[in-house]
């Protein structure tokens, strides 16, 4: 605390879905930790609603994925930040956190530095410098004070630039490695005690499942045709399971829908898994499945893509170890014939699963699953920091 006459003052702002899930976790284990009388305010959305937290505006206009969706949201971004930092500055706040979300974490922490400036400016969930736009850390340095990271290799980046850096983990990996699952129960379940079996995960987005249903499909075609006992297992989300049933309806006899709430176990009987990239190949790993990753995108985001993506690879596994592990099959190498392949190569080749479960096992330790909750090392670490504050 800043002065002994008042009692801690934390502002926590999170605009994005994932950033709310991470905002709710982080609130709380603040309540939790926290010295008693603590103030707490902000923005957030559901989860953080659900939490206790109550939000200075709805985060409604911020829930966006597309490029030009991004451009239309930054005017109220910039109104919303600045009604953020006059009341950060009414309040006297100690400590600010920007949860995920760059572009509207950009705009608070400048708008911080003119209307708060006596106030901590923390990024929760690491701009990924490592991916593209590199500079980004330059305007770190100038605007946080420091950065809570999810990633272990994510510090190197910040702190040789003289940028303080902690590695607290990523509550969604820890979800997946703590999920109760029964992988044996669901094949006896379902009668497939001694089958092969492939998961196709095309995706938790409506664009992901549009783009990648084509491959996806004449992937499969091709697979029964080569191997007609193996079985094709989904475990779409309630947002895309309709669309995704409707695209992949001409294959209904081929495909097998699983429950959401058998998704782990479906993970883990899995033999290997042809997935759209992002999170889900982290929690594949967590399972020990080995896979293969697939994405397209529209073609102007993939021309803006390629002039600001600077890693060689999209799997965090793979940027991690700085080689291909993982397959990656992007845009125009995204077709059924290559997915066919890498697939065939890790059901029916030992040497490409042991080589990513070997990868698996040496990099699964480093995201500190099984240790401290990384929401618990959040709090404490934006405590220490709080408490830092001349």
């Amino acid at each position: 605390m800043s002065t002994s006459d008042r009692p801690l003052t934390i502002m926590l702002a999170a605009v994005e879905p994932s950033g709310d899930g991470l905002g709710a976790a982080l609130y709380t284990e603040l309540k939790q930790r926290a010295p008693e009388g603590t103030r707490f305010f902000g923005c957030g959305g559901e989860q953080m609603a659900k939490a206790g937290f109550e939000t200075a505006f709805s985060i409604d206009a911020f829930s966006v994925v597309g490029f030009t969706d991004v451009i239309g949201a930054i005017p109220e971004g910039m109104k919303r930040a600045k009604e953020l930092a006059e009341l950060a500055a009414r309040e006297k706040a100690d400590i600010a956190i920007f949860i995920d979300g760059w572009t509207f974490s950009r705009i608070g922490a400048k708008r911080m530095k003119k209307y708060s400036p006596d106030t901590q400016v923390v990024k929760y969930a690491a701009p990924q410098v490592w991916a593209s736009r590199p500079q980004r850390v330059d305007f770190v340095k100038e605007y946080f004070d420091a950065v809570l990271t999810l990633l272990p290799f994510e510090p190197a980046y910040f702190e040789r630039e003289g940028v303080a850096a902690e590695f607290v983990g990523n509550p969604n990996f820890e979800r997946a490695a703590r999920q109760e699952a029964d992988p044996q129960g669901w094949r006896e379940a379902n009668g497939l005690v001694d089958d092969q079996i492939l998961l196709v995960l095309p995706g938790s987005r409506r664009g992901e499942v549009s783009r990648l249903a084509d491959p996806f499909s004449d992937a499969i075609r091709l697979l029964h045709a080569q191997m007609p006992d193996l079985k094709f297992v989904m475990t779409p989300s309630a947002a895309v399971e309709p669309m995704t049933r409707e695209l992949f309806a001409p294959l209904d006899d081929l495909i097998l829908y699983a429950s959401p709430e058998d998704r782990f176990s479906v993970f883990r009987a899995a033999d290997a898994a042809m997935a759209a990239s992002g999170t889900v190949s982290t929690e594949l790993a967590i399972a020990r499945t080995p896979m293969v990753v697939a994405y397209r995108v529209d073609e102007l985001t993939y021309y803006w893509a390629q002039r600001v993506m600077t890693a060689d690879f999209v799997s965090i596994l793979n940027i991690a170890a700085q080689r291909e592990i993982i397959p990656e099959l992007l845009q125009k190498d995204c077709t059924g014939a290559m997915l066919a392949e890498e697939v065939t190569r890790i059901l029916n080749h030992e040497e490409s699963r042991q080589l990513q479960l070997t990868a698996f096992d040496d990099f699964l330790p480093k995201l500190g699953l099984g240790d401290e909750p990384a929401a618990a090392r959040a709090a404490e670490a934006v405590l220490r920091l709080a408490a830092s504050k001349p």
